[in-house]
């Protein structure tokens, strides 16, 4: 039997919620900055490139950078409340016969 997770908290879940929203508003600002970058790079090095290329460069790395962030930040928020405690190891020796 699993024990209970500690985001069964309501305010201890709120909180972890809340942290996961900030570190999201925070990764989109760096993205945004980071788009930004890449794509004055490919423009100042004076390539003759059409916008159909910026325009995929622009969602690749967006979307690439939002993913990665939006994946750690669950695995954060997983360890940092102590749910990954909370969850049952059945390779534990205790289960095997």
């Amino acid at each position: 039997m699993t024990s209970r997770s500690p985001l069964d908290d309501p305010d201890k879940a709120a909180f972890a919620w809340g942290r996961y929203k900030r570190l999201m508003r925070v990764m989109v600002l760096v993205t945004l900055v980071v788009v930004a970058l890449v794509l004055g790079y490919i423009y100042v090095t004076d390539s003759a490139l059409s916008i159909h290329f910026y325009i995929a460069t622009g969602l690749g790395v967006g979307v690439a950078m939002m993913l990665t962030a939006a994946l750690m930040g669950l695995v954060f928020l997983s360890s940092g409340t102590g749910h990954d405690e909370s969850i049952d190891d059945p390779t534990n020796d205790k289960w095997r016969d």
